[in-house]
C-alpha cells in the first residue's frame, strides 16, 4: 500500500501541467502565478473554468477561520475514511514501516512545504473529524504559511483564531477529538462537496467559497482577472474625463474603445 501517492503517479494524474513539479511529482505553478491569484475574484475564476469545461471546480458554504483573509496556494489532497479494523491496520503498519510518527492526521501535515494548502476530504463529518486542533494547526501554519481546506470538523478553535498569516476553511467546529477515521491516500483525487480535486491544483479561497484551478488554467485565469481590473480602470477614467458615456462603456467596446483602451495600457 502507498499512502502518499508515487511521483509517477501523480505526474500522470496531472499530465496537462506545464510547469516544473515537486520531488513528489505535483505540478509546480510559478509563485509569482500564485502571488496574482490572490487578487482574482471567485466569479472571475469560475468563468474561465467554466468556458474550459471543467464545470465542477467550486464549493461554498465554508466556515472560515478568518474571514477577511483570502487563501491561495498549492494543493496537497488527503482522503480519510470512515474506519474499518483491517483496512486501519494495514496503514498503521504502513506507516511504522515508513517510519511515520504521531496520528494518521499529522502525516499529512508531515509531506507540506511553504506554499502548500491542505485539502482534506473528510467526508463532512463534524464530531470526532476534527483534523487540527491547537497544535496541529500551528504545524500547519509553520509547514505552509497558507492554510487549509477541510470537508469536516476542527477543534480547539479559539486557538486557531490568534494564530496569523493562513486561513482554515472548515465545516465546523467541535470539542472532540479526531476519531474512528482512516488515512486511506494523500495526493490521490479527492472529491470536496461538488468539486474533484487533485495534487497541484491551485485553491482561491474568498468570502463566497473556494475554487480550485487546473495548473494548465492558471495563468488564463489570473490574466483574464487583470485585463478585467484594468479594463474597469480605464472604463472609469474616460467616463470621468466625458469622453465616452456610459452606454458606450457599459457594453461590448467598439474598435475604436478597444484601440483607445490598448494604447493606454500600453503606457502602463
Amino acid at each position: 500500500m502507498h499512502i502518499v501517492n508515487p511521483h509517477e503517479s501523480v505526474i500522470e494524474l496531472t499530465r496537462l501541467n506545464p510547469y516544473g513539479r515537486f520531488p513528489d511529482g505535483r505540478p509546480r505553478v510559478p509563485d509569482e502565478l500564485v502571488e496574482r491569484m490572490k487578487d482574482v475574484t471567485t466569479e472571475q475564476a469560475w468563468g474561465v473554468l467554466h468556458g474550459h469545461g471543467f464545470t465542477n471546480q467550486f464549493e461554498g458554504n465554508w466556515l472560515r477561520s478568518h474571514p477577511e483573509r483570502i487563501l491561495v496556494g498549492r494543493v496537497v489532497t488527503a482522503m480519510m475514511v470512515p474506519r474499518r479494523p483491517d483496512l486501519n491496520g494495514l496503514v498503521e503498519d504502513t506507516g511504522r514501516k515508513e517510519g511515520r510518527i504521531g496520528g494518521q492526521n499529522s502525516w499529512v501535515i508531515d509531506t507540506l512545504v511553504p506554499g502548500d494548502v491542505m485539502v482534506v476530504d473528510m467526508f463532512g463529518k463534524i464530531k470526532e473529524g476534527t483534523f487540527v486542533g491547537d497544535n496541529l494547526s500551528t504545524s500547519l501554519r509553520a509547514h505552509t504559511k497558507a492554510g487549509a481546506v477541510i470537508d469536516g470538523g476542527v477543534r480547539d478553535f479559539q486557538g486557531i483564531l490568534v494564530q496569523p498569516d493562513f486561513v482554515i476553511f472548515c465545516r465546523g467546529i467541535d470539542p472532540t477529538p479526531i476519531s474512528e477515521t482512516t488515512l486511506v491516500g494523500v495526493n490521490i483525487p479527492i472529491r470536496i462537496g461538488r468539486t474533484t480535486v487533485l495534487p497541484g491544483d491551485v485553491v482561491l479561497g474568498t468570502v463566497t467559497g473556494v475554487v480550485f484551478v487546473p495548473p494548465h488554467l492558471v495563468q488564463e485565469v489570473v490574466e483574464r482577472s487583470e485585463d478585467i481590473r484594468m479594463r474597469d480602470v480605464f472604463g472609469k477614467k474616460r467616463l470621468l474625463e466625458g469622453r465616452y458615456t456610459p452606454g458606450e462603456i457599459d457594453t461590448k467596446w467598439t474598435e475604436q474603445i478597444e484601440q483607445d483602451y490598448h494604447d493606454w495600457l500600453r503606457t502602463k
